[in-house]
């Protein structure tokens, strides 16, 4: 089991051994709330333990994996705030996963802080190093000790009932009696050790998987090296050329029998260690890393975006922090939000206007996205400015983003010439480029014409959200909050800071087509954009083709809910943009979208909607130049260890699979599974759904696990979305995230993918 193999690790490293003993740390919250807790690392190394000193015997637990990173030094608004009262070598950030805020500690001296930052560093990278098999044992380890009520490291027949319920599964209990007396080997009555591990995995067996082997096995017992190629060329659909050595290198991998290997065979252990491991996953792993020509101009991509992206939860009263865009520009985000208002001390502060959200400084933000701009992706970063600030303050802006960016920031065009088009990601790669007002055109700055000091005045944002309150509420009295911006002067300094993204206010196509330069963008309210592309969708891909356009949801959601980005995706739209801090099936498109290309935050679009001399349709995909429908067939064979959503003991997940394609209209759809009774643990369906899909290009698949209820709404369990072009055919594994968007494992489904063309 994975406790066992703990000790080992921390034998020789002090650092670790420092924090198993236990260190008193500060955890700090504000700069009022600042309080002392103890610290302490379990002897299982995968749980850290701490209590107040004043609160008696609670105390709290969280998991090292539930750690993302750890950041030294003043590296969050709360330790910044404390600045002048601890020196940066104390203090240190753990950073969760998913959505739960930030724990800032403060040591009591830089040796304890970096013997945590180290030691856990070490424990973070443990857990990333570790192979299928030993995260399995660490999750059984895990269920063991929440089983073993009493802690004597046994488990009786009653607690093993207890697991059961605890694990989603709904067992016979003869059938789990007679399983946990086989297991029990030295016949003491309970489990231990390596005889729970037995009883796992007796419990565990895969007729699924169990069926396909023997289906291809030519003597029952084994895979020799020809029927796994049969496999892997007939199910699999694997490259006719390659398969021998695949099949070769993949005994060498999986095969835990060193006889087996000897004979170029594989058992059923070792088919079943391919069929879970990530090259066997319905992803297609190439695709996962950067392969898509990155050369095209940078209107020819899909951008990923955020929205009001300073904002941690809703848009009325939530609180706006630095952390909001740390964590967006790490999810791969290239496109992130500021609004500026002026603030105290000449200061210009970032947040949501006319609302009770909180404020940051902007030169705070400026320095977090020079931090962390490129740290997932080096391609560039898109800095989208609603500007509500005086001259004097624009002027301080220009001064941050020119001092804290120094040459990231994008001043010029590449070459210094009259551009004709946008350069490439390729071309901008650790580039951020401003979004927002400019006087003149970038050919004027070339030639160095200024604008008389006089006529520097006119709208310097154009996305007043207060405005499209009003316009999205039908001009509702009770909505109307304030007309758009008055006429205000922009700052040349600031002008200067703009290049390839100027935002214009939107005429018409036609004006646009005639009378637009490629680097004006224009920005629409999602009502806005949906009204352009109902009354002409053809023209809205062409002008896409030519110039960027930035969608934003609506002020009404008010609750930072998100708009569905498919129908914008397909129309073209590049920078569609959405409230990362809100999670849901819009952000699991999102994430499903960019989940491609190294996760590298840019998708090249199809083909037919870069080019200027075709029209694509979203409406009538059957008109298009090369068009060719698919039929997408997918079996869902079975589940294994899905998580319990309801908290009852005696509660156990009553299993359905809904998959459900977003594209093209006509592409859109749903189909779903029965429901198993009992049993999240290993449901089994064998249930056959099909559909046809137009443009597969634009097409994503979604696979939504949920608990049936008919009484009442379905539970959601988990899902997995990934784009139609990165499927792998034959037998697969999905491995299931949360609503979150965070891993869940072990929690899979195992189906069978065949993608065939229409004539």
């Amino acid at each position: 089991m994975a406790s066992t193999g703990s000790g080992l690790r921390i034998q020789g490293d002090d650092n670790l051994q420092s924090m198993i003993i236990g260190t008193v740390m500060r955890k700090i919250k504000s700069r009022t709330w600042k309080k002392q807790r103890y610290f302490k690392l379990q002897d299982d190394c995968k749980t850290i333990w701490y209590k107040s000193k004043k609160a008696g015997n609670a105390h709290s637990t969280f998991s090292v994996s539930d750690v993302e990173a750890v950041r030294e030094g003043h590296q969050s608004e709360v330790l910044l705030s404390i600045a002048d009262e601890f020196p940066p070598d104390r203090c240190f950030t753990l950073v969760f996963r998913g959505r739960r805020g930030n724990l800032d500690l403060v040591a009591d001296s830089a040796d304890e802080a970096q013997s945590w930052i180290k030691g856990m560093r070490k424990l973070i990278e443990n857990l990333e190093n570790m192979g299928d098999s030993e995260r399995l044992d660490q999750w059984i380890g895990d269920w063991f000790k929440k089983a073993d009520k009493n802690n004597d490291g046994r488990m009786n027949f009653q607690e093993v009932r207890i697991l059961l319920k605890m694990m989603n599964v709904e067992m016979n209990e003869s059938h789990a009696h007679r399983l946990f007396i086989m297991a029990d080997k030295s016949q003491s009555g309970t489990l231990e050790d390596d005889e729970f591990v037995l009883f796992y995995k007796m419990l565990t067996q895969r007729e699924d998987v169990f069926r396909v082997f023997q289906e291809y096995s030519g003597d029952g017992q084994k895979l020799s090296l020809s029927d796994l190629e049969v496999f892997l060329r007939e199910e699999q659909q694997e490259q006719v050329d390659m398969v021998h050595q695949l099949a070769v290198e993949l005994i060498e991998r999986y095969e835990p029998s060193d006889t087996a290997k000897m004979l170029k065979a594989m058992s059923i252990d070792g088919f079943l260690l391919y069929l879970i491991s990530p090259e066997c996953s319905i992803f297609e792993p190439r695709k996962q890393s950067l392969y898509q020509d990155m050369s095209q101009p940078l209107n020819h991509y899909f951008i990923s975006s955020s929205h009001n992206t300073y904002l941690m939860e809703d848009q009325l009263r939530g609180p706006s922090s630095v952390e909001g865009y740390i964590r967006a520009l790490k999810r791969g985000c290239r496109c992130v939000e500021v609004d500026c208002w002026d603030g105290p001390n000449g200061e210009p502060i970032v947040y949501h206007g006319h609302t009770f959200t909180s404020k940051i400084l902007f030169k705070d933000v400026v320095n977090a996205l020079g931090n962390y701009a490129f740290k997932v992706s080096e391609y560039p970063v898109i800095l989208s400015m609603e500007n509500h600030c005086s001259v004097e303050q624009q002027r301080v802006m220009a001064h941050h983003l020119n001092t804290i960016l120094g040459d990231k920031l994008l001043k010029s065009t590449l070459d210094g010439k009259k551009p004709i088009s946008f350069p490439s990601p390729e071309e901008l790669k650790r580039k951020i480029l401003l979004k927002g007002k400019k006087i003149g055109g970038v050919e004027d700055s070339l030639t160095g014409w200024v604008e008389p000091e006089d006529s520097l005045t006119g709208e310097v944002s154009d996305e007043d959200e207060a405005a499209d309150i009003d316009e999205d509420s039908l001009h509702s009295n009770s909505m109307r909050t304030r007309g758009k911006n008055s006429k205000q002067r922009l700052s040349k300094e600031l002008s200067d800071c703009v290049v390839y993204c100027k935002s214009v206010h939107f005429n018409s196509f036609k004006h646009s087509r005639i009378h637009s330069k490629f680097y004006e963008i224009s920005s629409f309210t999602e009502y806005k954009a949906r009204k352009l592309l109902r009354e002409a969708g053809s023209e809205f891909v062409h002008h896409n083709a030519r110039q960027l356009t930035r969608v934003y949801p609506s002020g009404l959601r008010t609750d930072s809910s998100n708009f569905n980005p498919q129908e914008m995706w397909n129309t073209g739209i590049q920078i569609v943009a959405l409230n990362f801090q809100t999670a849901g099936l819009e952000m699991d498109l999102n994430d499903g979208l960019f989940s491609q290309n190294g996760g590298c935050g840019y998708i090249l679009k199809p083909e037919y909607m870069r080019r200027l001399e075709k029209r694509f349709d979203p409406d009538v995909p059957q008109h298009r130049d090369g068009y060719q429908p698919h039929s997408f067939c997918i079996q869902v064979i079975s589940g294994q260890q899905l998580p319990k959503v309801n908290i009852k003991e005696s509660s156990v997940v009553d299993p359905l699979v809904r998959v459900e394609i977003y594209g093209v209209p006509l592409d859109q759809a749903k189909h779903e599974t029965r429901y198993i009774n009992n049993n999240g643990f290993n449901p089994v369906w064998y249930d056959t759904l099909q559909f046809t899909i137009h443009v597969p290009e634009l097409a994503l698949v979604r696979f939504v696990v949920e608990d049936y209820d008919k009484a009442s709404r379905n539970d959601f369990v988990g899902q997995y979305t990934l784009p139609f072009s990165c499927i792998q055919q034959g037998y697969r594994h999905i491995h299931l995230l949360s609503r979150d968007g965070t891993s869940i494992h072990p929690a899979s489904l195992f189906v069978h993918v065949r993608i065939t063309k229409l004539v």
